[in-house]
């Protein structure tokens, strides 16, 4: 109980001491670019992981040396 109420009160304090996000306000120099669409998206982020699995996958299994047991 007491191992939980200190974990709680750290947390808590280091939530209010840290600084907000100013994600709103540019640096100087600050250039994003254009946003990504959806499909751009779902490729970027759930397309090429899979892919790039298979890829794997598949030389490791052509390129596997093992003795097949019959």
């Amino acid at each position: 109980m007491r191992a939980g109420a200190v974990a709680a009160g750290t947390t808590l304090m280091m939530l209010l001491m840290s600084s907000p996000a100013v994600a709103l306000v540019r640096d100087d120099g600050d250039d994003p670019g254009p946003g990504l669409s959806l499909i751009d998206t779902l490729g970027l982020f759930v397309g090429a992981p899979i892919l790039l699995f298979l890829v794997i996958a598949g030389l490791v299994m052509v390129l596997d040396k093992s003795k097949k047991q019959v």
